[in-house]
Order: C-alpha cells, then sequence, then structure tokens
C-alpha cells in the first residue's frame, strides 16, 4: 500500500480508503462479509476509512468503530458525515444553513457519531451536502471554530454536491475546511478544472469517491440491468442514464489493457492524479478488497492511455435523478 499526505492535517493515509456507504444501504450487504471485509483492508495497509450517519442511520458508524477497536495498536483514521436536516441530497440554491446544518444541530450528530463509534473524537467530520453562500452566514465559522475547539473532531471537511465541484471552490479558499470530498473519475473529470488547483492552492485534502460511477466502470451494465425494489441504485440508473451511460462505458471497453480489469484502470486514472490524497471505493467483500487495494502499487498508467481517457470526460448536470 502506498500513502499520501491528508493535505495541511499531515495524516498519512492509505491512496486507496474504505467508502462504506455499500455497506448499509446497498443490496447484498451482509454484516458478517462485512466485517471480514474491513479487517482484511486493515491488513493489507489501508487506513483510512469514510462513512455517514445516513449510512445505515448510523450502522455503517456502528461497524467502523468495531473495526478501530479491533485494531488498537493501529491507527485508522475515522472520517464520517453530518447529515442535513431536511434530508435532501443533494443541497438546492435556496436551501439555508438553518434547513441543513443549524449550529446546535451539527453538535448533536457530531455526539450521535461519537457515541456510535465509541470513541472520544473524530479525525474528520464533513457536511454531507454542501452550498457554499453558507459562507455568508456568521455562524458557521464560529460553529467550526468551536467544533475543534471542544477536540471532538481533529478535522472538518465538506461533502461536495454531485456534478458540482464549483460549489465548494469559495469553502477550500476560505481557509476554514481541512478535506473536500468530490466525485472524480474517468467521466466526471470536472474537479480539475477549479477545485483541485484551489486545494492545491489552499494545501486541502481531496477524497475522490464515486470511483466506479455507482459501479458502471466496472464494465458490467448492460441496457436490461437491474436491482432489487429497495436498492438505491434503482434510483439513480434510471432508463434515461443507464442508457446513456452504458452507451459511452461500451466506448471505454477497447482501451482496457490486456491484463487489466475496467475497475482497475477506472482506479489507477485518479490514483494517477496526485492532487487526491486517498480514494475510497465501496468494497462489500474481501475479493473486492484484495483487488481494489492491489492496485496501490506505483505503477499508474501508460501515459498514452492516460490522455485518451481524458477525451472521455462527460459533463453533466444534476437532474432530479441524480441525487
Amino acid at each position: 500500500m502506498f500513502y499520501r499526505r491528508f493535505g495541511r492535517c499531515n495524516w498519512m493515509v492509505s491512496e486507496i480508503g474504505y467508502g462504506m456507504w455499500g455497506l448499509a444501504e446497498w443490496t447484498g450487504s451482509d454484516d458478517t462479509e462485512t466485517r471480514l471485509s474491513l479487517q482484511r483492508a486493515v491488513e493489507l495497509g489501508c487506513n483510512f476509512f469514510d462513512t455517514a450517519y445516513s449510512y445505515g442511520e448510523g450502522h455503517s458508524e456502528k461497524l467502523l468503530g468495531e473495526l478501530v477497536h479491533q485494531n488498537p495498536t493501529t491507527k485508522l483514521y475515522t472520517a464520517t458525515k453530518v447529515p442535513p436536516k431536511n434530508r435532501i441530497w443533494p443541497s438546492r440554491r435556496e436551501f439555508s444553513l438553518d434547513e441543513c446544518f443549524p449550529p446546535e444541530y451539527v453538535l448533536e450528530f457530531v455526539e450521535k457519531s461519537l457515541s456510535n463509534l465509541q470513541l472520544d473524537s473524530l479525525d474528520l467530520i464533513q457536511f454531507h451536502t454542501w452550498e457554499d453562500a453558507w459562507l455568508e452566514d456568521k455562524r458557521l465559522p464560529t460553529l467550526l471554530e468551536k467544533l475543534r475547539q471542544q477536540k471532538k473532531v481533529k478535522a472538518i471537511g465538506i461533502s461536495a454536491n454531485r456534478w458540482e465541484p464549483w460549489n465548494g471552490v469559495k469553502a477550500v479558499r476560505s481557509g476554514l475546511v481541512d478535506a473536500v470530498q468530490v466525485i472524480y473519475n474517468i467521466f466526471d473529470q470536472n474537479p480539475e478544472d477549479e477545485l483541485f488547483p484551489a486545494c492545491q492552492e489552499m494545501d486541502v485534502a481531496v477524497i475522490a469517491r464515486v470511483p466506479f460511477d455507482e459501479g458502471s466502470l466496472i464494465g458490467s451494465l448492460t441496457p436490461e440491468s437491474s436491482w432489487a425494489p429497495d436498492d438505491w441504485r434503482n434510483t439513480y440508473f434510471v432508463p434515461e442514464n443507464l442508457q446513456a451511460t452504458v452507451k459511452r462505458v461500451e466506448k471505454l471497453k477497447p482501451l482496457v489493457p490486456a491484463g487489466m480489469t475496467m475497475a482497475e484502470m477506472a482506479l489507477r486514472f485518479i490514483l494517477c492524479n496526485d492532487t487526491v490524497s486517498t480514494v475510497i471505493p465501496g468494497m462489500r467483500t474481501v475479493k473486492h478488497v484484495e483487488t481494489n487495494l492491489a492496485c496501490s502499487d506505483g505503477k499508474g498508467l501508460p501515459i498514452e492511455l492516460l490522455n485518451e481517457l481524458h477525451h472521455h470526460r462527460w459533463v453533466r448536470q444534476p437532474t432530479s435523478w441524480s441525487q
């Protein structure tokens, strides 16, 4: 496992972390397999774990807490998120701080996350949705300072709304946040335009999420793909999105090098960008863990392939189904 500096926090985190959303809300999740997968990740050198209160209403956090306590001699970085009070993803321009993250509400959920994890402090707390306009509310910097003074969190971050990497640049340049989590993958390359340069300038860590575009960049989707009725992917891969996505994935398949899977190519594409501190694929099985973490070998991708993949950038706008 290779490690990267996590911005001005100066943590050395595994360049492949563990995204824990799928452990609580996706079809096929099994707690027994989850515990084995999490422990296997630790054994292979993964030390950054990203969860959220909303992943199973605290269930994912509790699983991470178990893992931390089972590995007392290994530093595992815990990152979680406060859900917006109105429980609407993504945020909308008209939403106020009071509608999403009133100060007392944030402090309450920090305590809930600490209780779920059975920890005295969190390494990173993140706002699960974000609007740069909230920076104009004078209570926000006061809230962030209070969180730090209480020493219940070591660092503060934001999770940028889907397909809105511009909506976070002001937060980064404000100097108030230590990390930004953003969708970044072969299709979603927009963070390279404004957000990544701002993060480099301000020494803010970058957490790259959704490396497989919710599974499409694994290469197994078809126009007929479907999931269990209660699976979140049914609301994301609506016909409009599924058909367009499959067409773009098919154009990528001829580019996959011999002996490499599309998923591996997708991860290596992200790791080729030095601005990324860690990428957090969702992993629900031991096999997922072993396969994904094996990509942390410093090999990257051939420059010719990397240049070609940049031509597959897909500029998308948030919709009613993009969440």
